[in-house]
This record gives C-alpha cells, structure tokens and sequence, in this order.
C-alpha cells in the first residue's frame, strides 16, 4: 500500500462541527460546483456515500466504513480499479480545528510511477476544497 497525505489545512469551525458535516455526504452536495466538472461527473451524495464517474474509470465511489467523533471518518472505495482507503483526520487546536487527508492505494509499480503524483496533486486539491467549503 502506498500513502499519500494531505498538507494540513488550519478551519475555523471547532473539530466537533467540522465531523458533523463531513461525517454526513449529504452535507457536502452544496459544494459540488467547486469540483470541476472536467475530472469528476454526476456527483451524487447519500448519507454515507458519494458516487461519480471519472474518464476513463466510469462510476465510482466512496463509502464510509468508519466513524470515530469527532477525530476520524474513514472511507472505503466502491467500484474502484484499485482498492484504496481515505482518511479525514480532524485534530481540535484552542481556537479551530486542522484537517489532514489520508489515501493509502493497492498501486502496481507501473501505475504508481505513472499516477503517484496526480494522486498526491488529488489529496492536497481534494484538502484544500474541504477547508474552503468548511471556512466559508
């Protein structure tokens, strides 16, 4: 398994809000206009998963397999070309929280070298748009 981790993004809102709303999907729908459309489709939340397709990959998702509030929430991947987790990591500060993002990918050598770094690219993309929709 290969790790990719986030930079740690610093949110204004207390970790226990900040689980709140990313342990529910539901709650991430009205932020879908900040993903671009070009790299993932017909994005579709339910309380525990989101799903969406990807080119060339077609319909994939995330599911979450675990809840520890208000530190972690860990996700499972769903009609995925490789198996991977994802892991939301919140840590509360005095004043606000941070937020790391995890993924720990079943990568074969040569899908590794040919997408290991869009796959950290992902992970700092996918952190940094969390924290913007969470400090909006």
């Amino acid at each position: 398994m290969t790790t990719y981790e986030s930079k740690i993004q610093k949110l204004n809102c207390d970790a226990e809000t900040a689980f709140a709303q990313l342990s529910d999907l539901r709650n991430l729908e009205k932020y879908k206009e900040i993903v671009p459309q070009d790299k993932l489709k017909d994005l579709e939340f339910t309380e525990d998963t989101c799903r969406f397709s990807v080119d060339p990959v077609g319909r994939v998702g995330l599911k979450i397999i675990d809840r520890e509030a208000p530190k972690t929430i860990k996700f499972g991947a769903e009609n995925s070309p490789i198996e991977f987790n994802l892991w939301i990591q919140l840590v509360q500060l005095e004043i606000g929280s941070k937020m790391k993002i995890t993924i720990k990918a079943d990568l074969p050598l040569m899908i590794k070298t040919m997408v290991g770094s869009k796959l950290q690219d992902m992970v700092d993309k996918m952190a940094e748009a969390i924290s913007q929709a969470l400090n909006r």
